[in-house]
């Protein structure tokens, strides 16, 4: 009976607990022996390592973040450490790992990689949808209908006082969740980390939209597009000689992440999860496993650490439908 470890690594996302919930039951109904890792690497250090029953991950698919916590790990990110973990693992007899996680997860397992012969297994989970190789992650989904459900009620009151708001998302290296929920909430202006902000420019779009008649404006930046923070990022916004406006600031912050899945995560969880237990058994190693148009894929791992791209259609909708 192979022994395998379950983690969760990085920011949470809804729908961990999903895929968790489909490794353990996958992975015990095929004769796996599931033990979950508490806190990611950082449980491996620590040794907090749980055999999973079936009832460990009852009514769990529904909950948001992970059960078995997740965190970041500072030590795992030297060579010594690493080394350090794939001992442990084989003191404890583990034949691999299955970890859920964003593009640093995946890193540490290639790192590992090079010094543990067990099996390494990655499941996308970050709600920023930055993981090259797939074409959403789990959490990607309810973060921005979490956003989008927020800009509805900014909108409301923009419109009723005629303002212009500024909302900074999530997205600290990509603006999937910019671009997404920007043009389902009819956002004026849309700033990503992939394009350079000309901040005159877009200051002259605010002026002419309100010479148009627009009443409300809705301005959602990425938070990779800040600086420092929103309020200095404001300030040299609205303050342009002769393009001056005023404004109201709203970071939404880390409700993007919490709150309960979208069917679509759960799904994608589950089918992800499920399939990481089908890969273990078949003898995969060093992959990620994703979607692409609407099946299961393998991806070796080094090629998650590629830039994904953001859709170019989508950006250059933005000024036609904010006429």
């Amino acid at each position: 009976m192979k022994k395998i470890g379950v983690f969760c690594s990085g920011g949470d996302a809804p729908g961990m607990n999903a895929a968790l919930r489909a490794v353990v039951r996958r992975g015990i109904a095929k004769g796996l022996n599931i033990i979950a890792i508490y806190r990611g690497y950082q449980g491996i250090f620590d040794e907090a390592f749980e055999k999973m029953t079936p009832r460990s991950v009852g009514n769990i698919v529904q909950r948001g973040g992970t059960i078995i916590k997740t965190a970041r790990c500072e030590k795992f990110y030297k060579a010594e450490g690493v080394k350090e973990a794939a001992e442990i693992l084989t003191k404890h007899n583990f034949d691999g790992l299955i970890a859920i996680g964003g593009d640093g997860t995946f890193r540490g397992l290639l790192e590992l990689e090079k010094v543990w012969k067990g099996q390494l297994i990655g499941i996308p989970g970050t709600i920023d949808n930055d993981i090259f190789g797939t074409d959403y992650t789990i959490g990607f989904d309810t973060a921005i209908d979490t956003a989008i459900q927020m800009l509805d009620r900014i909108r409301d009151t923009a419109e009723s006082h005629e303002r212009v708001f500024v909302v900074e998302v999530m997205g600290r290296d990509a603006g999937f969740i910019a671009l997404e929920v920007g043009i389902g909430a009819g956002a004026e202006e849309i700033l990503i980390p992939e394009i350079p902000v000309d901040l005159r420019a877009v200051a002259t779009r605010v002026k002419e939209a309100r010479e148009r008649g627009k009443k409300s404006i809705i301005l959602i930046v990425a938070e990779g597009v800040v600086n420092k923070n929103i309020f200095d990022f404001c300030a040299k916004l609205t303050s342009i000689p002769g393009l001056e406006f005023d404004t109201h600031i709203t970071s939404l912050g880390h409700v993007q992440r919490g709150g309960s899945p979208s069917a679509l995560d759960r799904w994608l969880a589950t089918r992800l999860g499920a399939f990481s237990v089908d890969c273990i058994l078949e003898g995969h190693t060093g992959i990620m496993v994703g979607e692409q148009n609407n099946m299961l894929v393998r991806v070796p791992l080094e090629e998650t650490q590629k830039k994904k791209p953001y859709d170019r259609f989508a950006y250059n909708l933005i000024y036609d439908l904010a006429i």
